[in-house]
């Protein structure tokens, strides 16, 4: 366009400022809904329920079409926390990567670690030369990180529909998982603890037992929600058969997770296509038959208890391996994974850096070069998938033979999930959408990435 023609954006009033021109961009979705609304000859209202609704899981837009109280239409409007992390992985290495990608579903972090470093090893071709210690860890702290999920889809789901004291039992326990997360790796999200070849460091001294105590006091305390909600008459009238969707519905959708398994399909990825050794584990994959939002919150309810089953059984695996190594033994990919922090709490110890530089100078070199430059992968593509808190997460990752991803993408359960949104609200009441989007248990930080 040159500079003598004007531009006219209905959608976009523009100003000049000090700074050069500035765009008030607004969209044409909702003029769009209201003109088609309008010529309809019945009186229907047209509502926004978010972005900033506090049921709506983050900054999900829910534009409502309502005649009375009943919903005729309901539309999703997303992209609000759109953060390009995908994008941006294109121009870091692949073990940079997962400070990236931990920050998608950011209440389910070591998932996407975990599905991201199994593609980059597949990639590799190193799978079976991970060390088992490793891969134990990897399991165990997803389990975990499955129960922290969960109680913040039961604490807020309940806080929704006005329960409040779930809320503060599902948070107390939420908490002490949390505590475990920054004993074991110094974060208590977004850890960026699972790295390609193996974990970013071993367990520190003690975590196994403070990890045995803390499963005992989770499984005494779970009850107290159990207690409160199962079967509670004012909790099944709002949730019992409200936001149903049956299997043909799920499937049709791409819906997968809890969503899923309340319609009585036992699909779960630990299981049905395992990875990360969950073949050896002994649980069960939970089911209900309801297909609707009570059915979601005793699946939920009820995995926590078959998580802390495996946490148990890989304290157990964990304890004969005691002293095994934690990350590939290739020093071409491997990060150091036995760090120690300085005086200060901060960085390296003085000890650690003397051992890095007393080896060798090429020692040394490899080390700066596998910082910086990072490692190459072959070319290639891969897709490998795990079970995150909401369904199937994947990655597919395709590599053109450099130290950086050419492309990374996410399959996000959340994103799917979303989909089912207007299938489980149009006809039914406005407060039932509140326990409908509970019941999906949406993160809009993996939606919109």
């Amino acid at each position: 366009m040159s500079s003598n023609e004007t531009y006219f954006d209905p959608y976009a009033s523009s100003r000049e400022t000090t700074e050069g021109t500035v765009y008030s961009v607004t969209g044409g979705d909702w003029d769009q809904v209201a003109t088609e609304i309008g010529q309809n000859k019945e009186e229907r209202v047209v509502v926004n329920m978010g972005p900033q609704h506090p049921s709506t899981h983050g900054v999900l837009r829910l534009m409502l079409e309502l005649e009375g109280e009943t919903i005729t239409e309901c539309r999703c409007g997303i992209g609000y926390l759109h953060t390009g992390i995908e994008k941006n992985c294109e121009y870091r290495t692949w073990t940079q990567g997962v400070t990236f990608v931990t920050r998608m579903d950011y209440l389910a972090p070591l998932f996407n670690e975990t599905a991201y470093c199994l593609g980059v090893e597949k990639l590799l071709g190193v799978t079976e030369d991970v060390p088992e210690r490793a891969t134990v860890i990897r399991v165990m702290m997803m389990e975990l990180n499955r129960i922290s999920s969960h109680m913040v889809a039961l604490g807020t789901g309940a806080l929704e529909l006005g329960a409040l004291t779930p809320m503060l039992f599902a948070f107390r326990e939420r908490e002490k998982v949390l505590d475990l997360f920054e004993l074991i790796s110094g974060l208590r999200m977004n850890m960026a603890y699972i790295r390609p070849g193996g974990v970013a460091q071993d367990l520190p001294a003690g975590a196994l037992s403070k990890i045995t105590e803390t499963i005992k006091d989770l499984r005494k305390n779970f009850k107290d929600n159990e207690n409160l909600l199962v079967g509670n008459s004012i909790w099944m009238k709002r949730t019992k058969d409200v936001g149903y969707l049956d299997l043909a519905g799920c499937t049709t959708l791409g819906v997968t997770g809890p969503v899923l398994r309340a319609t009585g399909l036992p699909w779960d990825l630990r299981k049905t296509q395992p990875y990360c050794g969950y073949e050896n584990y002994q649980f069960d994959v939970i089911t209900a038959t309801s297909a609707d939002s009570y059915g979601r919150f005793l699946i939920r309810v009820n995995e926590l208890e078959q998580s802390l089953r495996i946490v148990e059984q890989c304290v157990a695996k964990l304890e004969k391996s005691e002293g095994s190594p934690v990350m590939i033994s290739d020093k071409k990919i491997a990060w150091p994974a036995q760090l120690a922090l300085g005086g200060d709490g901060l960085g390296n110890s003085l000890e650690h850096i003397r051992k890095i530089m007393g080896e060798s100078m090429e020692a040394l070199i490899h080390h700066f070069k596998l910082v910086t430059e990072g490692f190459r992968v072959p070319a290639g593509q891969v897709y490998t998938a795990v079970e995150s808190p909401r369904g199937e997460l994947g990655v597919h990752l395709v590599s053109d033979g450099g130290t950086r991803p050419y492309r990374v993408h996410f399959r996000e359960p959340s994103f799917n999930n979303l989909q089912s949104t207007a299938a489980m609200c149009e006809g039914g009441q406005i407060a039932d959408v509140v326990a409908a989007v509970a019941s999906i248990d949406p993160v809009m930080g993996g939606v919109d990435r």
